[in-house]
């Protein structure tokens, strides 16, 4: 007599359907964070850096009250901080969205 269930027939196919879905709205949440725009600032906002969902730096802006030529090693702080804080939040935002579809491992996406 033949065995029956396991891995075949509907439970099959509805499984396909299910992972199908997933992959769409890990698409349609990766497009989402790629389009978000991410602001950082440092020095009480003497630099900002302005960052997109794909940790690519869209603008980097400069108080001219930053630019001190005597302390240039500040001013690079002030930017080293700006866009390091600008990548974290990226990553927590795509923690936050892919981490559903992750069963919370970091570092997947």
């Amino acid at each position: 007599m033949a065995r029956r269930g396991g891995f075949g027939g509907a439970n099959m196919g509805q499984m396909m359907k299910q992972v199908q879905k997933m992959q769409a709205d890990m698409q349609k949440a990766q497009a989402e964070i790629e389009a978000t725009t991410i602001n950082a600032s440092s020095g009480g906002g003497m630099v900002e850096v302005e960052m997109n969902g794909k940790k690519e730096v869209l603008s980097i802006k400069i108080d001219e009250d930053a630019v001190d030529p005597e302390d240039v090693e500040m001013l690079e702080d002030m930017v080293l901080t700006a866009v390091n804080d600008a990548i974290k939040q990226v990553e927590e935002l795509t923690e936050s969205k892919m981490g559903k579809f992750t069963g919370g491992m970091p570092g997947l996406f």
